[in-house]
């Protein structure tokens, strides 16, 4: 922070910075005074307080905060500002006034003064204060000047830009947060390019349901694999690894799509090896970085990322398809992948133990609401297969995988083929229920957390978000078969969806409650059955369709969820059964 504090009769600023201690070196007092001490001074941003900052046996001062700056040589900026005031107790006789305000956080020098009216005291001489610092910066220049008759000290101290100030358990959940936005618009693009490719390539629904489902088979593969990877060398090379490799797979879709349907498989298949360690590789690094009063809300937070990738990959591919050909969304959207891996090296640890630019006071914070972060040298998997808990997320998981990877994949189509919209409409209309989850992801987040603080167990915080991740999909999808209007059909698939997002603080945080040192691995087993749901019922809506309707495609979803909702509140808990 830029510091200054200087003695004259205009103005003070207390010195502050963010959550360091420094110390000032005394100041003497002369003609009647006694020794003037400035003692420690302490100034912790936000939740936290200032202290006594200066002490005299006749001179306090004191710190509040106001919103107004009146500081020589500072530009005003939006912020909180530390007011200082000053008491003065001399001979028995009260006098208070008040003193300028300084900005908390500025880019660049200030100078700030503390001051007393030089008629009424005009005792106090300043001396130059040597060798001040302030923190970890470098050394302050003080000196000494005279301004209208009184002597003033100035010191002069370099700020912290605000982006290294946010905390940076926060970026990691950013990062992660962008990893999923790409990951899911590098997944959906698919459902819109299908449409021409399959004209282009003559596919009929059997062929299109082989090719949407190939992506699972890679995807199940890595989930349990990458949950080990992860628990056993860390989050952050195991997300990288996913990335990077998932987007040269995008890329390299559009020339297996023209050499043959069999290079294709096994591209998509690439991809989906790439994008199944994400999750696991995620889960295990929030549950390092993130205390438990901001597990759900960080892990919404992430989870909205992949809705809103839904929202991007649906809005823009078809204006790409459109202009520049279906091969343009795979180039494009798999080009991101490297500038986001630029960021995630050199931005990115799997703990906060191994971050050397984590503060102390955030390394506390993490450290103190979260669990031990022993290194797992092996899994006991024995123990984790006996544990009833464990069985109801991998069915849960299994249960509403079934309706959330049919909507994910095969809503353009319905849209096309039901609703008669055409190519861009369909992409246009399938973002509504995309941006709903992201929104009700965050919302159902926040609410429970804010359960948690008020006292409510996780196990009936987990519980009631679940419900209604499972029930609200179950009903609105029920209600598809009798609207009569395309716009109705819409607002059903969206309020479907949104309620669905409730799921992100219900069973996909269950994980890191149950055992959160293995929370990589649960997840990889949880989701290896959620993909087994999203590789049958991919498959199995093609086949339905051939031979029967959308109403039946939506039948067995609702049972599945009923069958979830039955599960999830007899056997799951919110306690920790693994440590």
């Amino acid at each position: 922070m830029a510091i200054g504090a200087a003695i004259s009769h205009r103005n003070f600023t207390s010195p502050i910075t963010s959550g360091k201690i420094y110390q000032l070196e005394q100041v003497t007092a002369h003609q009647g005074a006694e020794k003037l001490s400035f003692s420690s001074a302490q100034y912790v941003h936000r939740n936290t307080y200032s202290e006594n900052i200066h002490s005299l046996k006749k001179i306090y001062f004191v710190s509040g905060y106001m919103n107004t700056i009146s500081s020589r040589g500072l530009d005003p900026v939006a912020g909180n500002a530390l007011r200082s005031r000053a008491m003065i107790l001399y001979a028995g006789e009260n006098k208070k006034f008040h003193m300028t305000n300084h900005r908390q956080r500025v880019k660049g020098i200030c100078r700030c003064s503390v001051s007393l009216p030089s008629e009424s005291y005009n005792w106090i001489k300043p001396v130059q204060l040597k060798n001040t610092s302030i923190s970890n910066s470098q050394t302050l220049q003080p000196r000494v000047s005279s301004d209208g008759g009184a002597s003033e000290v100035v010191l002069i101290g370099e700020t912290k830009p605000w982006w290294e100030q946010f905390p940076k358990r926060w970026v990691i959940v950013l990062l992660c947060f962008s990893a999923f936005l790409l990951c899911n618009m590098d997944r959906v693009n698919m459902s819109i390019a299908i449409l021409p490719m399959s004209k282009e390539f003559n596919w009929n629904s059997a062929t299109v349901g082989l090719i949407q489902s190939s992506f699972f088979w890679g995807y199940l593969l890595t989930q349990i694999v990458g949950g080990i990877w992860a628990d056993k060398i860390g989050g952050k090379q195991v997300l990288g690894f996913g990335v990077i490799w998932w987007s040269i797979a995008t890329v390299l879709t559009p020339i297996a799509a023209k050499i043959g349907l069999p290079f294709l498989l096994v591209m998509r298949a690439f991809m989906g090896i790439g994008e199944g360690v994400a999750m696991p590789a995620m889960n295990n690094i929030l549950s390092k970085w993130i205390p438990v009063s901001e597990r759900s809300r960080s892990l919404a937070l992430v989870y909205s990322g992949m809705y809103l990738g839904s929202v991007i990959g649906l809005a823009f591919s078809p204006i790409l398809i459109q202009k520049f050909a279906w091969p343009s969304v795979f180039y494009s959207f798999g080009s991101l992948g490297s500038l986001w891996f630029a960021f995630w090296l050199s931005k990115a640890h799997s703990s906060p133990v191994e971050d050397p630019e984590l503060s102390e006071e955030e390394k506390k914070h993490i450290l103190g609401g979260s669990v031990s972060k022993e290194p797992v040298t092996s899994i006991p998997w024995k123990l984790i297969l006996s544990k009833a808990p464990v069985w109801a997320l991998i069915v849960s998981h299994f249960c509403h995988n079934w309706g959330t990877f049919i909507l994910l994949t095969w809503m353009p189509t319905y849209y096309n083929q039901v609703l008669k919209f055409n190519l861009t409409e369909s992409g246009l209309l399938c973002v509504l229920p995309w941006l709903t989850m992201a929104v009700f992801a965050n919302i159902g987040g926040w609410i429970a957390d804010t359960l948690v603080s008020r006292g409510v167990s996780v196990t009936n915080v987990r519980k009631i978000m679940q419900s209604i991740g499972f029930l609200g999909p179950a009903f609105f999808l029920t209600q598809l078969s009798h609207v009569k209007t395309p716009a109705m059909a819409v607002l059903c698939m969206a309020c479907s969806q949104g309620s669905d997002a409730f799921s992100q603080s219900g069973l996909y945080s269950n994980h890191q409650d149950i055992g959160p040192r293995y929370a990589g691995v649960l997840l990889g087993l949880s989701n290896t059955a959620g993909v087994l749901a999203g590789v049958f019922g991919t498959a199995a809506t093609g086949y339905i369709l051939q031979n029967g309707s959308w109403d039946d495609v939506f039948k067995v979803a609702v049972v599945l969820y009923i069958i979830g909702t039955l599960v999830w509140n007899l056997f799951s808990t919110g306690e920790k059964i693994l440590d």
